[in-house]
């Protein structure tokens, strides 16, 4: 019994002590290091200038600094709201607040992570060449859709698909079982990419089928996010992979050097076996996601697995983030040519964002559902932190008639993130949108479904950073049966929820309302 108690203390100490070397590494190499130092020199700057040139000259120059970047910003192509987040943070910090932005319009990881993307898209581009046969079937079926397919395949060069199929994994724990039936059957490669990996039970029984198949002569090859290696995994963790025949690697892992790369991170669910069958969601490989470890009450997530022709786009996204950090030259055809076809009705169209693209594909995606539907948008998102655009599409559709239904969840993850959540249901519930709360605990499903013939499953939230700052990846599926199953699961869970009203806003906890009050202008940076 005592020896019992004292390995529970130690895992506990343990615990403590990962939480905070996270902090540290965080501190010490994020973006939290970069405001330190630039307040610092703001503060240092406070006293040269009163000092040594006098309070007249040091406002002057800190006005005309501030005029010039908040210039700079106003005319720079992008997102309204987080200009107005700029051009508010150096009206109260000047100095720091402008020399920030300077640092992160011209930061070099930055860069250098965008040029190398751009060429391995440039490297890949004949392996998903256009489709104009395909485009002119779906302007048949549907115009609407057609329309956004074919910008999909312009824009980012995500091709549609006839020849594939889905099955919709409404639960963790299900889509643990179809994973591990999929690795089971590998022959020849087997790829994952997750923005989270985790010891533990559902990593656990993963693993040992990886390392199993790895000796049979599979080649495996395993991504996570860098973020990863603070907290959740030793920083030494792939090496303990490569000793098992497993290639891995860490995407922007923290290092000591302070990047705006870093901000940028890997927020995929990928996991692609011989070429004929993929999975994405939001489902990572750590056992909250199959509720074998408890965190906010019941964890509601959701995958979906893609078999035929469309898996070849989601193996060309693991390939291109994979290539980002090396510099090996890579037999694409090897696994690109590896799709077969599938029997399956409709259209599939997998496809990936990046911070680096100029077009937000995620968000015009979930925007275009909400202005062609005519009769429903029905939506599961942990976190509801949108820009106007976002919030316009949301009403206008509800104004129009359509049947707009959100689900969030009752127990947050992140209290501030909550608080900024919960700050937007009162102007969408006012502007026609339904919003409830998923009473058992957290959800974490991101997916569209709308008019019973067309839904998006993925790793995309309805918040600034999925929108615009992280890589994010998702299957868009139109006039194929997967579409009824993401809309019965809807429905199911609905029942397990509760309607929020602007009652129950105007009777949220002051602290809370407040926290959103404080935090919204600040939202595009969280």
């Amino acid at each position: 019994m005592a020896g019992e108690k004292m390995s529970s203390l130690d895992k506990d100490t343990v615990l403590l002590l990962n939480k905070g070397k996270r902090g540290l590494f965080h501190l010490a190499f994020g973006r939290t290091a970069v405001i330190i130092v630039l307040l610092a020199l703001q503060v240092a700057l406070l006293f040269f200038g009163f000092f040594r040139l006098g309070k007249y000259i040091y406002y002057g120059g800190s006005m005309l600094l501030s005029l010039v970047v908040a210039l700079m910003v106003v005319n720079k192509p992008g997102n309204p709201a987080g200009k107005i987040t700029w051009i508010l943070l150096i009206m109260l910090f000047p100095v720091f607040a402008a020399l920030f932005y300077l640092y992160v319009e011209t930061e070099l990881g930055h860069r250098l992570a965008k040029r190398r993307l751009e060429e391995i898209a440039a490297q890949t581009a004949s392996f998903a060449p256009p489709r104009p046969e395909m485009l002119q079937r779906l302007r048949e079926r549907d115009p609407g859709f057609a329309g956004l397919a074919a910008y999909m395949e312009r824009s980012g060069g995500w091709s549609a698909y006839e020849n594939s199929n889905a099955a919709y994994l409404p639960i963790g724990e299900a889509a643990l079982e179809a994973i591990l039936a999929q690795l089971e059957g590998a022959e020849s490669f087997i790829f994952l990419e997750y923005f989270i990996v985790e010891e533990g039970y559902m990593w656990g029984r993963i693993l040992s089928v990886l390392e199993r198949k790895a000796l049979e002569g599979v080649e495996v090859r395993v991504m996570y996010d860098g973020t990863c290696a603070v907290g959740r995994l030793p920083y030494q963790y792939p090496k303990k992979l490569e000793k098992l025949g497993i290639r891995c690697k860490m995407y922007a892992p923290l290092r000591p050097l302070v990047s705006t790369h870093y901000n940028n991170r890997d927020h995929r669910k990928i996991l692609v076996v011989d070429g004929r069958a993929a999975f994405t969601g939001g489902i990572n490989l750590a056992d909250e996601y199959i509720n074998r470890k408890t965190l906010h009450g019941h964890w509601k997530d959701t995958a979906v697995m893609v078999t035929g022709e469309a898996v070849r786009s989601f193996t060309l996204m693991f390939l291109q983030m994979w290539n980002v950090s090396a510099w090996e030259d890579e037999d694409y055809a090897r696994y690109l040519d590896a799709s077969v076809p599938a029997e399956g009705a409709g259209w599939v169209i997998p496809y990936g964002d990046s911070p680096f693209h100029r077009e937000n594909m995620g968000e015009m995606v979930y925007m275009d559902i909400l202005n062609r539907a005519t009769e429903y948008v029905h939506i599961m998102t942990p976190y509801l932190i949108i820009d106007h655009e976002m919030a316009t599409a949301l009403t206008f559709a509800a104004k129009r008639g359509v049947d707009v239904k959100l689900i969030v969840p009752s127990q947050p993850d992140k209290r501030a993130v909550f608080a900024v959540t919960k700050s937007y249901y009162r102007g969408l519930i006012e502007g026609g949108v339904q919003i409830y709360e998923y009473t058992p605990g957290f959800i974490h499903a991101k997916s569209f479904v709308s008019d019973g013939d067309t839904a998006v499953v993925g790793s995309i939230n309805l918040d600034y950073r999925s929108l615009y700052l992280h890589f994010e990846c998702a299957a868009l599926f139109y006039g194929a049966p997967v579409v009824g199953a993401v809309e019965a699961d809807f429905q199911q869970t609905l029942g397990k929820c509760q309607r929020m009203t602007v009652e129950s806003c105007r009777h949220d906890r002051l602290g809370r309302r407040l926290l959103g009050w404080l935090l919204r202008p600040l939202a595009p940076l969280m």
